[in-house]
């Protein structure tokens, strides 16, 4: 995961920057916007190595990459061609069909992992909450409690 973002900050931006020739910042930007999940991703990715995935920080760590996620790679390229056609006069279904192709192949490659790596997350967070409700959820007849019964308190004193 290093290496990706390593060959993404010395490769990717110095090429993007060259071959666009100045023009672009507005979707260049956007680009960058989509590292805003990634600290998010990685504290997650932690906290599991560390055993912590049982607490609290670990699920609001988990609900706000969901949503960062979703917001600044999967809604990026829908918003991205949106602006585009507000610029151009185009209405959003129109747009792909309005640019070269090289762009519109460009995007659903750049698209498709992250689709992939939702889905991912998605079902891990899905399979936590299924383990949370079973742990929760009654045994022989009697709801789980983490406070000792009435009677376990008497024998005690």
């Amino acid at each position: 995961m290093v290496l990706h973002h390593v060959f993404m900050v010395a490769v990717c931006f110095p090429v993007s920057v060259l071959w666009r020739e100045g023009k672009g910042d507005f979707f260049l930007g956007c680009m960058l916007m989509a590292e805003l999940s990634t600290p998010f991703v990685c504290l997650g990715k932690v906290l599991i190595q560390y055993k912590k995935q049982d607490t609290l920080l670990h699920r609001v760590n988990g609900v706000i990459m969901l949503v960062t996620f979703f917001c600044c790679r999967l809604l990026l390229f829908p918003y991205m061609y949106w602006v585009y056609g507000q610029r151009v006069g185009l209405p959003l279904y129109r747009v792909p069909f309005n640019l070269s192709p090289e762009y519109n192949i460009g995007s659903a490659i750049l698209m498709a992992p992250q689709v992939y790596w939702f889905y991912l997350i998605c079902r891990r967070a899905y399979s936590l909450y299924q383990q949370s409700r079973m742990s929760q959820r009654p045994r022989n007849g009697h709801p789980v409690t983490d406070s000792p019964s009435a009677k376990d308190q008497d024998c005690s004193q």
